[in-house]
C-alpha cells in the first residue's frame, strides 16, 4: 500500500463520512477526525457488504475513488452510525 493509496482512503473517508453524516437523521458527535474515520470504516464495511451481496466491491475495497465506492463508503457509514447510536444511546 503505498501513500497515494492511504490518501485516496481517506479522502473516500472524508467524502463517505460528511456525506452519510449529512443523510443520517439526528446529531452525531464527533470532528473532522471521527468523519474520516467513520467513512474509511465505512468504505471497509460497505466493499465487505458488496462483496457479500452482489459479488462485487465496487472498488471499495481498493479505495479507489469512484461513484460506486463512494456510494458504498456512504452506505457503510450509515450502517456504522446506526450501530454506534445503539451502542451509545443512554436509557432516561
Amino acid at each position: 500500500m503505498g501513500i497515494t493509496d492511504i490518501i485516496a482512503w481517506v479522502v473516500l473517508g472524508l467524502i463517505a463520512g460528511a456525506i452519510a453524516k449529512a443523510i443520517y437523521p439526528g446529531h452525531q458527535g464527533g470532528g473532522i477526525f471521527a468523519t474520516i474515520a467513520l467513512g474509511i470504516l465505512g468504505a471497509l464495511v460497505g466493499g465487505w457488504l458488496g462483496g457479500l451481496i452482489l459479488g462485487t466491491s465496487g472498488g471499495a475495497a481498493a479505495g479507489a475513488l469512484s461513484i460506486p465506492s463512494i456510494i458504498f463508503a456512504i452506505i457503510g457509514a450509515i450502517i456504522l452510525i446506526f450501530i454506534w447510536g445503539l451502542v451509545t444511546r443512554r436509557s432516561a
